[in-house]
């Protein structure tokens, strides 16, 4: 099978009464759609998109967050070898304009009418785009003047329009649009969110999707009887190549949010036993955690410390015992055994007695059958990692680009290696070089370059762009500094772009350090700062929840957040905080520390400050906080 849609077909020949997709109506409760009729149904939009003229090597728009009809637009498109252009909902109608001209646009699905109204703004930037497709059939009673002389079709109307197609040329008619797709045809255009400049449209081929489906039996375990709790965006290629995963595997779809109090509701009620996730679920699941124990009675609190020290000696022990220590240095694997197996044996009964009072209730939250979840998008900080591996909640730290499809490597799940994005993906290469482009002996710092079946094609109309980044010979420069091991594991230990040289010539690397500041209770975001500067400063969003719970039992009055950072008293605070995390006692060097900060009254919010990924947009909070920067550095 060289294709998607081509997979597609074949999963729904073998689970034709499996559920594929679990979606919530307007009362919250989930229902199942089974393989057989989501190929009814795309085959259906597939058959609408042919009576509105899409053919082989076009490209249609896809702009939506994360929904059923998501997946069943994708894979019509898909079918007809045509290649989607995915956004999400945060995009602004300048980007859009840009997005879906750049790429000859002609049919575009949107998600609702706020999405359609986006659109209108900008049509007369959009020349070659003749119809919009709202998925959730909300078509306003007055179509926006800036689609006149534009079509408006509602999901269900472009079903209907295929329903009659289908009737006329045949059932198989779809069938045979995917028959003669290869697996070098373009499945997509992925815009990069944009931590720095310009959107560059990533082309994506079904080989490289496909590559990682075929392999993740390598990996971890996943079947038809499995369930994802999707919560992602699913235009960013990580959350789309898990469906891809759960699609190859027969695997079900529930859709969620990233929300909390609804993703902990819809653990309870899927009970799903996977989910894709971006680290910072994961930081706000443990911060809500510490946030209820803080509320209990004080041997209530002195319990839950104690297992969790227990909990993470003893998984600690056992990686040990086990082998899954990452080897930057050669290791004697037999010595770290007899070392670790006599203490972790004389804490497994406190570590059983932990899970039956603490962890048991925390497992229990995410619906009482997960079995791993994958995070990706970022680095996951260790304090969660050791957490959430102290409370047997398996986490599987992945690793990769857009431009790469976009997994390089994850925890193995019956092999997983803390410290590590796991094993380097079957069929890729992966080699850290030095600045002049020397290759590097495990466990040596440099650049890394990956090269394989999973590469991207190139940056849409970008030839220059393209070969900045991508040899002649394959081999793609990420721009991710790391480090392999001996076992060809791999470590990313920050982002060669981030780096911060000061004007002494010291090269700090911001990453460590904001993983470090963020598992203060009391720290929600950090943002280090110094470029070309005598000294490191940063700029910090408080968690406001706890500091105002903090403010309270201190008696520090305050009216609003102003107040709060302005106090002497919670600038002390965080000046002991910052101290206590970032010293050479935690192994930092001195010019790593943080001399002065600012702390903020404004969260860092997806779309502005943060990309879809959650990842900080560096330039963009250097470009609105100049004034308070420069007079940190005065």
């Amino acid at each position: 099978m060289e294709t998607i849609p081509l997979l597609f077909e074949s999963i729904c020949d073998r689970y034709p009464d499996k559920p594929a997709q679990l979606s919530k109506d307007a009362n919250g409760v989930f229902h199942p759609r089974s393989w057989s009729e989501l190929r009814r149904e795309v085959d259906r939009i597939a058959a609408g998109l042919i009576d509105l003229g899409i053919t082989r090597g076009d490209r249609v728009g896809l702009i939506s967050e994360n929904r059923r009809e998501w997946f069943a637009s994708d894979l019509a498109v898909l079918s007809l070898g045509a290649a989607d252009v995915p956004r999400g909902n945060d995009a602004t109608p300048e980007e859009l304009a840009f997005i879906l001209s750049f790429s000859e646009v002609a049919v575009s699905f949107v998600e609702n009418a706020a999405q359609l109204e986006k659109i209108a703004l900008v049509a007369d930037k959009i020349p070659t785009l003749k119809t919009v497709i709202v998925l959730d059939n909300t078509l306003p009673d007055t179509m926006p003047s800036g689609l006149s002389g534009r079509s408006v079709l509602g999901y269900d109307q472009v079903g209907e329009k295929g329903d009659a197609l289908l009737n006329v040329r045949g059932a198989d008619t779809v069938s045979k649009e995917r028959a003669p797709g290869e697996g070098s045809d373009i499945a997509t255009i992925i815009y990069t969110s944009g931590t720095t400049g310009r959107p560059k449209g990533v082309m994506l081929t079904h080989r490289a999707f496909l590559n990682q489906v075929f392999h993740v039996p390598d990996l971890i375990e996943v079947g038809p009887d499995d369930i994802w709790l999707c919560v992602l965006p699913v235009w960013h290629s990580f959350e789309r190549i898990m469906q891809y995963v759960a699609l190859g595997r027969g695997s079900a779809l529930a859709y969620s949010k990233p929300i909390g109090k609804i993703m902990l509701e819809d653990f309870q009620k899927v009970r799903p036993t996977w989910m894709a996730s971006v680290p910072r679920i994961w930081e706000a699941v443990r911060a809500g955690i510490y946030r209820n124990i803080k509320t209990q009675s004080p041997v209530k609190r002195g319990l839950f410390h104690f297992f969790v020290a227990v909990g993470g000696a003893y998984s600690g022990l056992r990686d040990m015992v086990r082998g899954r220590l990452p080897r930057f240095k050669k290791r004697i694997r037999i010595l770290d055994a007899l070392v670790a197996i006599v203490p972790m044996l004389l804490l497994l009964p406190l570590k059983l007695l932990g899970d039956v009072l603490v962890f048991k209730k925390i497992r229990a939250r995410l619906g009482g059958r997960f079995v791993a979840g994958i995070s990706g998008g970022g680095a996951l900080p260790s304090a969660v990692d050791k957490f959430f591996s102290a409370a047997g909640i398996l986490l599987l730290e992945g690793y990769g680009l857009t431009e790469t499809a976009p997994v390089l490597g994850v925890r193995a799940q019956r092999h997983p290696v803390p410290g590590t994005v796991g094993p380097v993906f079957p069929e890729m290469e992966i080699q850290i070089r030095d600045e002049k482009g020397t290759v590097l002996r495990p466990g040596r710092q440099g650049i890394v370059f990956a090269r394989g079946p999973q590469i991207m094609v190139g940056y849409y109309k970008e030839p220059d762009m393209t070969a900045a980044i991508l040899s002649d010979d394959g081999w793609l420069d990420t721009g991710d500094l790391g480090m392999l091991t001996w076992d060809n594991e791999l470590k990313i230990t920050g982002r060669a772009k981030d780096t911060i040289v000061l004007l002494g010539g010291e090269n700090v690397e911001p990453a460590p350090i904001e993983e470090r500041l963020r598992e203060s209770e009391f720290i929600a975001q950090a943002m280090t700062i110094g470029q070309d500067r005598k000294f490191l400063g940063a700029l910090i969003v408080p968690d406001f929840e706890v500091l105002e719970h903090w403010a309270g039992e201190q008696q520090v009055s305050f009216s609003g957040r102003e107040d709060l950072v302005a106090d002497e008293q919670v600038n002390a605070l965080y000046t002991r905080e910052i101290a206590r995390l970032v010293g050479t006692q935690n192994g930092f060097k001195s010019f790593e520390q943080i001399y002065r900060f600012d702390l903020l009254t404004e969260d860092f919010t997806v779309g502005e400050e943060l990309s879809a990924k959650q990842e900080i947009k560096r330039h963009v909070i250097t470009e609105k906080y100049k004034k308070t920067i420069d007079q940190l550095f005065l």
